[in-house]
């Protein structure tokens, strides 16, 4: 199963865009999960101390745990997330913080280092920018998470920059951007 988590939320979507011409070469079929539709929260005080309860005693069962199991489940993973104010939404974030339940998407090894327990093999990480795009505090992150706590081997960015900058053609940027994806493969 692919998995496609958009964080877009404008209709118009360059980034969306981008990311259903990715989707249509992996194959056409995917689950969603839309970040705007979605309205998850922060964990509260009181849903971390069910988690972690229900993590201590082995127990998967409750709903909270939804987000993580689909994640850990997908086989690819498109993660759609236009760079704004020098990061992607702050729903992905909280995507982010919702997933990570140790016993789904990670475990702990005896010497205390995460093992990702996520079927995925690849991650592709879709983003546009306005300007110059900078991966340090976006796709660099969700890189490093996928590799080093959920077990995905390979993360590819795919990304199209300054689209908003005089003297550039966004429709052009864009567009070379979906011709230049070929053929993924899962």
């Amino acid at each position: 199963m692919i998995l496609y988590i958009n964080s877009c939320i404008r209709p118009e979507s360059r980034t969306n865009r981008i990311a259903q011409a990715l989707l249509q070469k992996l194959g056409g079929k995917y689950e969603e999960v839309n970040l705007e539709n979605e309205q998850l929260k922060p964990l509260s005080k009181e849903a971390l101390d069910c988690r972690t309860e229900l993590i201590g005693k082995g127990d998967y069962s409750s709903p909270i745990f939804r987000y993580a199991k689909q994640f850990a489940s997908a086989d690819t993973i498109v993660i759609a997330a236009p760079f704004w104010d020098l990061s992607f939404p702050a729903a992905l974030k909280i995507y982010i913080e919702n997933i990570y339940a140790t016993g789904i998407v990670s475990r702990y090894g005896k010497d205390g280092q995460p093992i990702g327990m996520c079927r995925a093999e690849k991650l592709y990480y879709v983003t546009t920018a306005g300007g110059p795009y900078i991966p340090d505090y976006s796709y660099n992150y969700i890189r490093d998470l996928a590799i080093q706590y959920f077990g995905i081997k390979e993360t590819v960015l795919i990304k199209a920059e300054m689209l908003d900058v005089d003297g550039f053609s966004a429709d052009e940027i864009v567009q070379q951007t979906i011709d230049g994806i070929t053929s993924p493969t899962n």
